[in-house]
């Protein structure tokens, strides 16, 4: 099976695999502004911090899904959640290098929400590069797609500039934070983009770190 519970260490944020003692951390980190969470699931408290894990968990356990914790490493606060997820294996024919492989060959990521106080700090573009880091040179995926509600335009515009390149649009895909049949836009990362995508994210990174 994929290595699905890595450790992955930023300069700001630690990636760890989600676990059921998150939950009190989950709960605060999505409490405050509502507005924020208009297009995504966020748990409203303890208890349903708790199903959230344990859906999460299930997930991972049957080999479909790697989701993590977000920990700010300056105070070891948790401040969101995200997940690698739908891993695709292609049937390459015997004799290919990729033959026999558990490591997916195509993923999404997504499930990604922040505490109010980690949005424009960098943290997002951060736990993306992480992320796009862990899936192209451990799993050596050909492929990372990204999806989110069509009328997510932050979200949209986020993705866009890390590197997601604008595939279309899919009407009716899945069920929104409203409960409603939503349109999600889809973006993508192939592994012939993903160098250019890697140096687009250190330039953001030391931009960052220049102007703070």
């Amino acid at each position: 099976m994929a290595v699905l519970d890595p450790v992955l260490i930023g300069a700001q944020v630690r990636l760890e695999p989600l676990r059921a003692d998150h939950a009190p951390g989950l709960a605060g980190a999505a409490a405050g502004d509502p507005e924020l969470y208009r297009w995504t699931r966020v748990p409203a408290d303890q208890t349903e911090a708790l199903r959230y894990i344990e859906t999460a968990v299930a997930a991972r356990q049957a080999g479909s899904a790697a989701p993590f914790a977000v920990i700010r490493l300056a105070d070891e606060a948790v401040i969101g959640s995200t997940r690698l997820f739908d891993l695709y294996r292609f049937d390459w024919p015997a004799g290919h290098s990729r033959h026999g492989s558990t490591e997916p060959d195509t993923c999404e990521i997504g499930h990604t929400w922040l505490a109010h106080s980690a949005i424009g700090t960098g943290v997002n573009t951060e736990i993306k590069r992480l992320m796009l880091t862990f899936a192209f040179e451990t799993w050596e995926v050909q492929c990372v797609c990204f999806h989110t509600d069509a009328r997510n335009e932050r979200s949209a515009q986020a993705i866009e500039r890390i590197g997601g390149r604008f595939e279309g649009i899919l009407r009716s895909h899945r069920l929104a934070a409203d409960v409603q049949p939503r349109d999600s836009a889809r973006f993508s990362i192939t592994a012939a983009e993903w160098p250019a995508v890697r140096a687009r994210l250190a330039e953001l990174t030391a931009s960052r770190a220049a102007a703070s």
